[in-house]
């Protein structure tokens, strides 16, 4: 384990350790070893690996070894996960400006034959520690709304929190996965030192509130983005604090078989989702089954 550096807080060296603890754990359940990268051939690695889940048409390279060498030598982070000496994942960021001190996270991938296994929650966890390390206390990253996976990953697992829609993102990327769609994005903000952080990268969920006799029952949330029969978007006006707000099963393969379906749903969560959150609403949550929880600024 490297030494803490002198700019970190005293109090922040027992988070740090915790932290660590989890990312090594987290590592030996996926099998693999996380660790940052600057040596060029494993730079080039991470590019060819980049390049094979995204393949971006054209010459629109997601990064390049001189891009990553560069964010290495300027203290960003670089690092990746091995099955042995072969890259199955990868992870970059790069800091923010003072008085924010923040790392956000650009890129995180992994190999087909290595998802299920947790690599990716094993980046993640290695990514708290080493930022922590460094005396930042927070990580954001993008993902596009509309995908299931990543929605609960980020949300469920790591705990992360949705804190601004951003239509249109990138513009028009034209790769295996974006294909010709908006890429709107969902920004997460990832507090490193939030107790629920740190529990969910134990691989723990914090506890769920206890109803005492004589609460009244929650009000349940109301459907602001529904699923018509035909698989549809179907948006309804919410009046009560709680609402729930779908996304399609699978968007990357209905994009494929139905991109007018798919066109949409992007609208539809951009107006709905969107709109909500610019009014101030909070996510508080992804259920697995495909829905945003959220929670009206007045009844938080």
């Amino acid at each position: 384990m490297n030494e803490i550096p002198l700019t970190v807080p005293v109090q922040q060296t027992a988070l740090y350790a915790d932290a660590q603890d989890a990312a090594d754990s987290a590592a030996h359940a996926a099998g693999c070893q996380v660790r940052p990268i600057s040596a060029l051939p494993e730079l080039d690695a991470v590019c060819a690996l980049f390049e094979g889940i995204w393949k971006p048409g054209g010459e629109n390279g997601l990064v390049t070894p001189e891009l990553l060498r560069a964010m290495d030598k300027a203290g960003s982070y670089v690092a990746g996960a091995f099955d042995g000496e072969h890259l199955v994942g990868a992870c970059i960021g790069f800091f923010g400006p003072p008085p924010d001190g923040a790392l956000h996270s650009h890129i995180a991938g992994v190999s087909a034959r290595m998802r299920g296994r947790s690599v990716g929650f094993a980046l993640k966890t290695h990514q708290r520690a080493w930022t922590l390390q460094r005396g930042a206390t927070q990580v954001s990253w993008t993902f596009d709304p509309l995908v299931r996976r990543n929605a609960y990953f980020n949300l469920g697992k790591l705990a992360g929190r949705p804190t601004q829609y951003l239509p249109n993102f990138y513009g028009r990327m034209d790769d295996g996965i974006n294909g010709a769609d908006d890429t709107d994005r969902l920004l997460v903000t990832w507090p490193l030192t939030a107790p629920e952080v740190a529990a969910a990268c134990h691989g723990r969920r914090p506890g769920e509130a206890v109803a005492r006799p004589g609460d009244p029952p929650a009000e349940p949330a109301a459907v602001a983005l529904g699923v018509t029969p035909s698989g549809r978007p179907r948006a309804q006006a919410v009046t009560g604090p709680r609402a729930r707000v779908a996304v399609p099963e699978d968007i990357e393969a209905l994009r494929r078989a139905d991109p007018a379906a798919a066109a949409s749903w992007r609208t539809a969560v951009r107006d709905v989702l969107g709109g909500l959150l610019a009014d101030g609403w909070q996510v508080t949550g992804f259920e697995r089954s495909g829905w945003y929880l959220l929670v009206r600024k007045d009844a938080l």
